[in-house]
């Protein structure tokens, strides 16, 4: 039998193991065991319904985005707290809209979400065509600028990651 049939999703399967381990915050072998077990049943049992699984082509930099999120969020949070407890007069609310260069799903639903977890930004709306992502920042001075970087720092990685770089 082949490892796909039982493994359809490695990565998957290993993040549920780490996942399991981490939210039982022990690491004895029956933790490590049953981990496993959810790991390899979990996508075995959900794979009906993955149309296209996603191929993450650059784990590491998945890995990398991932801390990056999350030191961003910690900023924002700080720089949320600062806007609030400051004037409210000086906040500067506005719709804006950033272009889409990702087409996979998962990638598209990570990005909208990274945009909504970090403080002081919400994904409102993807358009039908997916190309274009509606975003709320609670205060954007310049529009072009919260464009360029979130295509930058959270756009341009989830590209790498999810795009095959010999296509």
């Amino acid at each position: 039998m082949s490892t796909r049939r039982w493994l359809p999703q490695p990565m998957l399967s290993l993040l549920l193991l780490v996942v399991w381990l981490l939210l039982m915050n022990n690491f004895g072998l029956g933790h490590w065991l049953l981990g496993a077990l959810l790991g390899v049943l979990i996508p075995l049992v959900t794979q009906v319904f993955w149309d296209h699984p996603p191929r993450i082509h650059k784990p590491v930099k998945l890995c990398l985005f991932f801390l990056r999120v999350l030191g961003d969020i910690v900023t924002a949070n700080l720089e949320v707290a600062k806007l609030i407890l400051g004037s409210p007069d000086k906040l500067q609310p506005a719709f804006f809209e950033v272009p889409m260069l990702l087409e996979d799903e998962l990638a598209l639903t990570m990005l909208a979400s990274v945009i909504s977890l970090t403080p002081g930004t919400v994904s409102a709306d993807l358009s039908d065509d997916r190309k274009t992502l509606l975003v709320h920042g609670l205060n954007v001075v310049d529009e072009a600028a919260a464009v360029a970087e979130i295509k930058q720092r959270y756009e341009a990685p989830l590209l790498e990651v999810f795009t095959c770089s010999s296509t």
